[in-house]
């Protein structure tokens, strides 16, 4: 072995996070000679209030190996087709972002734009999303495993989880753990720097332990203990776009029934989550402390629960952005550490995810090269960029003016990127793709459509298609589609069934069976 060689990985910090990243490193670099280490003290708090996910979550599972239902039953975790959105577009309207496709192409042509095109004239007045699997079964309360081989509209959805972060975390540290990765109880309290390089090359625990490492990886939370507190990367701050800086968190009793989505409402001031789990409802207030107090906010949030409040109100505060690296030296900043953005689309655990997933594969055998560091720091941009792009889209497409925030965001100027998106979709429905961004061309339609922003044109290719055989093939799709959901179980009926539920027995279930749909 080279003496360059990466032979020591230091994880700095547990949680969702330090968890999610010694898994997955432990699993791909297994049989390379490499020692993964994780520092993490009990004594220090999580934020552990993001509970729901996007449908990558599934393959990041999969690609460990996780068998489903036993992870759905230890993390007490639900399904997730979808966020309904509640009073954004305008007050008393309500709209679902779904996992999956509106309708299936007709002639090679998105069956959006045929809708578009009939919709705008008139010929019907069918909403688009009863052409979108996810969405009927989500408004039932249904769901089954789609397949992921079929053709069939009726099966063209994804889905996520809605779990207990805390759970996910403990799951995976056993995991880790079996796989060989060293768990260190202790504080951090210095960190040691090369003298010529700068380079990370050891941390002092209060216990007087030294943990020497060659790569480290910063998840340490909104501190940034690595990242920014030792090597100095920088913020750059989104809050003139994203200003909401503070939340309440607070779980509350299970209500019936158990819905298949979170649900996401507009405030005069911020919004409020829910999130359903099988032991307990998560619910938070997202809001702007210019426009309402804490005291205020918690009030709101308090009095709005569907049951009785299992903890005291957990408060957090936060400044919306991301590092100007996330790699630097010899260090790598996973998860909060590396920016934040609120999570009205459940994007947190993804840009781990997206984070992690980057990191292997550059992950550097011997010596860290800055090109791997501008590639990584590159793709890491433009994912957060990208899902700023999105969650801002909520806040701007609206006709709502009932309260400063809301005026505030009308009368604002938006990135580049995102004022283009837009014109591009009023003047004939295109979406731009992109080839790094979670967000796929149906996500941006369920918003843009879902707050009322209805394009004056369409694509002109859906002309070579008749109105007759337009009017018959989307029929077909939406009887469907309601034929299916009313042949599906009950999500908790689901659960049970398939042995996800906390209190039903273990069943056989692979993951490989249930790596279809996407958002």
């Amino acid at each position: 072995m080279n003496r360059n060689d990466i032979k020591r990985v230091v994880i700095v910090g547990g949680g969702t996070a330090g968890w999610m990243t010694a898994a997955a490193l432990a699993n791909k670099l297994q049989g390379l000679a490499i020692d993964i280490e994780l520092i993490e003290s009990d004594s220090i708090g999580t934020v552990g209030v993001g509970e729901a996910t996007l449908p990558h979550i599934r393959f990041f599972n999969s690609a460990l190996g996780i068998d489903e239902a036993a992870f759905m039953r230890e993390t007490e975790a639900t399904i997730k087709l979808g966020i309904e959105f509640c009073d954004w577009g305008n007050v008393g309207e309500s709209y679902i972002h779904p996992f999956g496709d509106f309708g299936l192409p007709i002639n090679n042509v998105d069956f959006y734009q045929h809708w578009l095109k009939h919709f705008q004239s008139g010929a019907i007045t069918t909403p688009l999303h009863e052409y979108a699997a996810g969405v009927m079964s989500a408004k039932h309360n249904k769901f089954r495993i789609p397949e992921p081989s079929s053709s069939n509209i009726e099966q063209h959805y994804g889905y996520a989880y809605q779990f207990d972060s805390s759970l996910y975390a403990k799951f995976l540290r056993r995991y880790a753990q079996a796989k060989g990765v060293i768990r260190t109880e202790g504080k951090i309290v210095e960190v040691k720097q090369h003298n010529d390089t700068g380079e990370v090359v050891s941390l002092a625990l209060d216990n007087q332990a030294i943990i020497e490492g060659d790569f480290f990886v910063d998840c340490s939370g909104f501190r940034g203990l690595l990242i920014e507190q030792t090597l100095h990367a920088g913020y750059d701050d989104w809050s003139e776009w994203l200003p909401c800086n503070r939340a309440v968190a607070i779980p509350c009793e299970s209500t019936n029934p158990l819905m298949p989505y979170t649900r996401a409402t507009a405030k005069a001031a911020g919004w409020q989550w829910r999130i359903p789990l099988q032991h307990r409802t998560g619910n938070g207030f997202v809001y702007w402390s210019e426009h309402i107090s804490d005291d205020e906010a918690c009030s709101q949030l308090l009095s709005a629960l569907d049951g009785k409040p299992l903890a005291e109100p957990n408060q957090l505060y936060f400044k919306a952005g991301r590092r100007n690296v996330c790699w630097e030296k010899n260090v790598v900043a996973i998860g909060l550490s590396s920016g934040f953005l609120e999570p009205l689309e459940s994007t947190s655990i993804h840009l781990i995810q997206e984070g992690i997933t980057t990191l292997i594969e550059l992950f550097p055998q011997q010596r860290v090269q800055q090109q791997d560091a501008d590639e990584y720091n590159r793709r890491m941009a433009l994912n957060f960029e990208r899902v700023r792009d999105f969650l801002l889209l909520h806040y701007v497409a609206t006709k709502r003016d009932d309260s400063d925030m809301w005026r505030y965001f009308r009368n604002l100027t938006l990135p580049d990127s995102l004022q283009t998106k837009i014109e591009l979709w009023l003047s004939r429905g295109y979406i731009q793709r992109y080839e790094f961004g979670v967000f796929l061309p149906p996500s941006w339609i369920a918003v843009l459509l879902g707050q009322n922003l209805m394009p004056t044109g369409f694509d002109p290719r859906v002309n070579n298609t008749s109105d007759a055989e337009f009017i018959q093939t989307s029929e077909r799709m939406r009887k469907a589609i309601l034929n299916s959901v009313n042949n599906t179980p009950l999500h908790r009926e689901f659960l049970t069934g398939y042995g996800a539920a906390s209190n039903s027995k273990p069943l056989k279930s692979a993951m490989a069976s249930t790596t279809s749909g996407g958002n």
